[in-house]
C-alpha cells in the first residue's frame, strides 16, 4: 500500500513540480477551449490540427527555428488551406482535414527520419513527457490560458451567438469569418503550449473529455464552461501524478483519468445526461 510520504516525495523535484503546474493548467486551458469545439462539431478539427502542428515541429526543430513560432505557422498554413480546399472544390471538410492535416503528420515523422534528427525528442511530442517540461513551459501555458480567458470574456457573446447559430449570426451583423479565425487562434496556440504534456496524439482527447462529461451534467452553457475547466483541471493534476508513480508518460495518464470520469458520469447520469444534452442543443 502506498503511503503519504510516497506519494508526495514527487513534489520534492523542480521537474515535478513544473510538470504538475504545466498539467494542472494546460487541463483547464483543454477543458476551456473544448467546450466550443465539442458544441461546435470541431473534434475532427482539433485532432486534425494537433496532427498537422507535428509536421512543422519537425521541420522547426531539424532547421533550429523556434518550435512554438515554426509550428505555430505551420499549423496556421495548415488550418487555411484546409479552408481554401473546401471552399473552392467540391470536398466536406472532414475530408480535406484528413488528407491535409494526415499528411503533414507523416511529413513531420518522414523528415525526422531522412534529416537524422537523433537529437529531437519525438516521443516526448507524440505522446508528452514530463521530464521535459521546464519553467518557460510554466510562463507559455499561463500566458495561452489567460490569452484564451481574454477571448471569451471579452468575445463572450459573439463566440456564444456563432457556436449555436452561425447563419443567424452572420446576418445579424457578426462576423463569423473573424470569429473562426480567431477561435481556430487559440486552438492552434493551445496545442502548442500543451505539447510537452499531452502528446500531439492526445491533445485532442483532452480537449473532448472534459466538454463531454460536463455537457453530460449540466444543460447551462456557462455552468458547462467553467466545469469543463475544472475537470480538465482534475484530470492534469490526478494523471501527472499517477503518470509519476506507474511510470507511464503523461499523456495517457491524464486522458484515461478523463476517460474513467466520463464512464462514471455515464453511469450516474443515464437517461438525466441525455435529456441535459438535449437542453444545450436547444439552448
Amino acid at each position: 500500500m502506498i503511503t503519504l510520504d510516497e506519494l508526495l516525495r514527487p513534489f520534492e523535484f523542480q521537474f515535478f513540480q513544473n510538470g504538475l503546474v504545466v498539467a494542472t493548467v494546460a487541463g483547464a486551458l483543454c477543458g476551456l477551449i473544448g467546450v466550443y469545439v465539442v458544441l461546435r462539431s470541431m473534434s475532427y478539427i482539433g485532432h486534425g490540427l494537433s496532427h498537422a502542428i507535428f509536421g512543422g515541429f519537425a521541420v522547426s526543430a531539424l532547421a533550429g527555428v523556434n518550435v512554438f513560432l515554426g509550428a505555430g505557422l505551420w499549423g496556421l498554413a495548415s488550418a487555411l488551406a484546409v479552408s481554401s480546399v473546401t471552399r473552392r472544390r467540391p470536398i466536406g471538410s472532414d475530408a480535406a482535414i484528413g488528407v491535409i492535416t494526415t499528411a503533414s503528420f507523416a511529413f513531420g515523422l518522414a523528415v525526422l527520419q531522412l534529416g537524422g534528427g537523433a537529437d529531437v525528442d519525438a516521443d516526448a511530442a507524440l505522446f508528452g513527457n514530463v521530464l521535459g517540461v521546464t519553467r518557460g513551459d510554466v510562463w507559455i501555458v499561463s500566458g495561452v490560458t489567460l490569452f484564451a480567458i481574454a477571448v471569451i470574456v471579452l468575445r463572450y457573446r459573439s463566440l456564444l451567438f456563432v457556436t449555436f447559430d452561425p447563419e443567424v449570426a452572420e446576418a445579424s451583423g457578426v462576423k463569423v469569418a473573424r470569429i473562426d479565425a480567431l477561435l481556430m487562434l487559440v486552438l492552434a496556440a493551445s496545442i502548442l503550449a500543451t505539447m510537452n504534456v499531452m502528446g500531439v496524439t492526445l491533445i485532442a482527447a483532452a480537449l473532448v473529455v472534459p466538454a463531454v462529461v460536463a455537457r453530460m451534467v449540466t444543460s447551462s452553457f456557462s455552468t458547462m464552461l467553467w466545469l469543463s475547466t475544472l475537470i480538465g483541471a482534475v484530470c492534469g493534476f490526478v494523471g501527472m501524478n499517477l503518470s509519476y508513480h506507474l511510470d507511464v508518460a503523461s499523456g495517457p495518464t491524464i486522458v484515461l483519468v478523463g476517460g474513467a470520469l466520463f464512464v462514471g458520469a455515464l453511469a450516474v447520469t443515464g437517461v438525466r445526461g441525455r435529456t441535459r444534452l438535449a437542453g444545450v442543443d436547444a439552448h
